[in-house]
């Protein structure tokens, strides 16, 4: 998969998304499953994307 030419978010802007699509868009950039797992984490833990669907209400990630 082709990635789309996205704009640019400001820093402080909080990305809402569902666990799935963060982990396939993450994927189509990372180069492993490790990568994929690190990424995701770090992206919940910063703070920077908030989960909507299924996983909404789950505690955050240590």
């Amino acid at each position: 998969m082709a990635l789309e030419a996205r704009p640019r978010r400001p820093e402080t802007e909080i990305v809402q998304t569902t666990l799935l699509e963060l982990v396939q868009v993450v994927s189509e950039v990372a180069r492993n499953e490790r990568e994929v797992v690190a990424t995701v984490k770090d992206l919940l833990r910063s703070g920077r994307v908030r989960l909507t669907g299924n996983f909404r209400d789950d505690p955050p990630v240590h």
